[in-house]
């Protein structure tokens, strides 16, 4: 039975690494598009903007998205990747 669990727990790991994956992806397209960077130079905003925050990468992706979709970005996220867009179109 122990071992159930643990695969059990495995696979819901999985399946959240899978999620948050995509949410990444999805949100290196916005800034892509916003920035007309590349796909590692979004990828190196989002990691800038979630480090500059001290906002975990995938929530930072989740706000991204959701902002693409028509909701709110927080001032300090915005403020964040704007920098970070700044640097990376400079670069």
């Amino acid at each position: 039975m122990n071992k159930i669990s643990e695969l059990q727990r495995e696979i819901g790991q999985l399946q959240e690494a899978v999620v948050a994956h995509a949410v990444v992806d999805q949100a290196i397209g916005v800034v892509v598009a916003l920035g007309g960077l590349r796909p590692d130079q979004g990828f190196e905003v989002l990691r800038e903007g979630s480090q500059h925050t001290n906002v975990k990468l995938r929530q930072i992706s989740e706000m991204i998205v959701a902002w693409a979709q028509g909701e709110q970005l927080p001032d300090e996220i915005r403020t964040a990747l704007d920098e970070a867009l700044a640097t990376a179109r400079s670069a």
